[in-house]
């Protein structure tokens, strides 16, 4: 028997919309990693892009565990020496909640050409509102949710 490798040609993209309010960071980005690598079909490949489109709104109300918000840093270098910056996770949520999520799940995708390619599916809104209506989108079952409730 021969190993299946899907074609660019046969992947079907859906969309999923993630609440994230309430929900704890890590566990929201390992969810929404696995579905942007395209890891909950079976047709994954490794070294093709399979995964879906998705969609978090409420980003502003993410979670973060053990004081993590006060004490975890996010660095971000102008490139010029001395450029290094650091800013609490916080502050960026109070200013930049999108960029909170982003952050998380990029470190959970593959580096490259690929990863980028993957990240580009992710839409992340600080907000309950969102543009993508025309593609109907379904609400993911994150199962950090389930154990939420």
């Amino acid at each position: 028997m021969r190993t299946y490798s899907p074609k660019p040609s046969e992947i079907v993209r859906s969309w999923h919309v993630v609440d994230a309010e309430g929900l704890v960071l890590g566990r929201l980005a390992t969810e929404v990693a696995t579905v942007l690598r395209g890891k909950h079909r079976p047709t994954f490949a490794p070294h093709l892009d399979t995964g879906d489109h998705v969609i978090v709104v409420n980003a502003a109300k993410i979670v973060l565990t053990a004081g993590k918000a006060d004490t975890k840093l996010a660095y971000r270098h102008s490139g010029y020496p001395g450029g290094l910056r650091a800013t609490s996770y916080a502050e960026l949520l109070a200013t930049r909640p999108e960029d909170v999520i982003r952050r998380a799940v990029r470190g959970m995708l593959p580096k490259g050409t690929l990863g980028r390619q993957q990240l580009a599916k992710l839409k992340v809104y600080a907000g309950p509102d969102h543009p993508h209506a025309a593609q109907k989108p379904t609400p993911l079952a994150l199962r950090a949710a389930r154990r939420a409730s």
